[in-house]
C-alpha cells in the first residue's frame, strides 16, 4: 500500500486520508470530485509506526483521534507532507510548535454544524433524565413496569453551559426553549446571549453548585485539562446530570467514577472519554475491554455513553467534507488559509 500511495501522491492534487470510515467516503468523494481532487483512503490511524504511510504525500487528512506528536510529525516531513488537513474543529492532538518548526502548515474545519452536537446533547440529557436506555429493552421484553423510572421536568431548572462557542450557544437557547435558567462560563462572553435573555454568565463554583445539569463544551487544552477533577466536582449536588460532548480529557475519569460509585451525582452522559483513541470508532465486541475504567463506567445503570458520535449527521459530514476540501484547494492555489491554525505566543 505505500508504495502504491507514493507512486500516485506525487502533486498536491492528491489527498491521503488517514482513519477512514465508511460513514464519510462519500461526503469526501463528492466533495473531491468537484475540485478535480484524487483521494486515496487509509483506515489506519496515524502514529509514530504508521507515519511512513504518508510517503510521496504533500497532503494528508487526519481524524480527531489520529496522533499528530513531534515524533509522528517529523517521519511525516521526511515522506515529504507539506499540509496537514484536519476534519475536525479541535486540534488538540497536533503538536503546532513542531508542524512551525517543521514548515507544515494545519488547516481544520472550525465550525460544520453546531446543531448536530447541539442536539445530540439534548437527546443525552433526555435519554439519561427520562431513563429512555433502561426502558426501552423493559418493553422489548414485554416488561411494562415503571418503576425507577422517574425523571425530572427541565422546565425551571438550573443548567450550567461551559463554553459558549458556536455549540454551546445553541445547547443555551435549546435548554432556554424549555425553561430552563442557564448558567454559562466561558473566557469570552457572548453579548448576544445575554442580550436575548438566555443565560447569565458566571464563574465555574457557582456553576456546579447550583446547576441540576452541566454540560460541557469547551475546547481542551492546558487550561481546560481536567476541568472538571476531584476537588470541584464535589461542588455538585446529588441529584445533578453531567454531560460532555466536546472532549474527554475535560472530565477526569477517576473522579466521576468515584462521584458515581459514592451516588454524588444522579448520572452521567459522555459521547466523548478520556482514553477514547484506541477504542472509539471500532468494533470491539468480540475483544476483551482492557481499559479498566471505561469498563467500570459501563457497569452504571446511571451512565449513558455514545462513541463519539455527536457530530454524525448528513448536514455535518457534508459540511466537513467540503471545508476539508477547500481548505486543500486554498493551499494548492497559493492563497491563504483562512482556516489555518496558528500556534499561539
Amino acid at each position: 500500500m505505500p508504495v502504491e500511495v507514493a507512486t500516485t501522491m506525487e502533486n498536491i492534487n492528491s489527498l491521503l486520508v488517514f482513519s477512514t470510515h465508511t460513514f464519510e467516503k462519500s461526503f469526501i468523494n463528492a466533495a473531491a470530485e468537484k475540485m478535480n481532487i484524487a483521494v486515496h483512503y487509509l483506515d489506519t490511524q496515524l502514529n509514530k509506526e504508521t507515519a511512513y504511510l504518508a510517503k510521496g504525500a504533500k497532503a494528508i487528512c487526519l481524524f480527531v483521534n489520529d496522533d499528530g506528536n513531534s515524533e509522528t510529525l517529523r517521519i511525516l516531513k521526511e515522506q515529504g507532507v507539506e499540509l496537514i488537513l484536519l476534519r475536525s474543529a479541535g486540534f488538540n492532538n497536533i503538536d503546532l510548535a513542531t508542524c512551525r518548526e517543521l514548515g507544515i502548515k494545519v488547516a481544520r474545519v472550525p465550525e460544520y454544524s453546531p446543531y448536530s452536537v447541539a442536539e445530540h446533547t439534548i437527546a443525552l440529557i433526555q435519554c439519561l433524565n427520562r431513563k429512555l436506555h433502561k426502558a426501552l429493552p423493559r418493553v422489548r421484553d414485554l416488561n411494562f413496569s415503571l418503576d425507577n423510572l422517574i425523571g425530572f421536568d427541565l422546565h425551571g431548572k438550573t443548567v450550567g453551559v461551559l463554553g459558549t462557542g458556536k455549540i454551546g450557544s445553541q445547547v443555551a437557547r435549546i435548554l432556554n426553549g424549555f425553561g430552563c435558567e442557564v448558567l454559562a462560563y466561558d473566557e469570552k462572553i457572548n453579548e448576544e446571549l445575554i442580550q436575548s435573555g438566555i443565560c447569565r454568565y458566571t464563574d465555574l463554583e457557582e456553576i456546579l453548585i447550583k446547576s441540576h445539569i452541566v454540560s460541557l463544551h469547551l475546547p481542551l487544552n492546558s487550561q481546560t485539562h481536567h476541568l472538571i477533577n476531584r476537588d470541584n466536582i464535589k461542588l455538585m449536588k446529588p441529584e445533578a446530570l453531567l454531560v460532555n460532548t466536546s472532549r474527554g480529557a475535560l472530565l477526569e475519569t477517576k473522579a466521576l467514577i468515584q462521584a458515581l460509585k459514592h451516588k454524588r451525582l444522579r448520572g452521567a452522559a459522555l459521547d466523548v472519554y478520556e482514553e477514547e483513541e484506541n477504542i472509539f470508532f471500532s468494533d470491539h465486541s468480540f475483544d476483551i475491554l482492557q481499559d479498566d475504567q471505561l469498563a467500570r463506567l459501563l457497569t452504571f445503570p446511571n451512565v449513558i455513553i455514545t462513541a463519539h458520535q455527536a457530530f454524525l449527521t448528513f448536514e455535518a459530514l457534508e459540511a466537513i467534507a467540503t471545508t476539508t476540501i477547500q481548505n486543500l484547494d486554498q493551499y494548492r492555489s497559493g492563497h491563504p488559509l483562512r482556516n489555518e491554525v496558528l500556534l499561539k505566543e
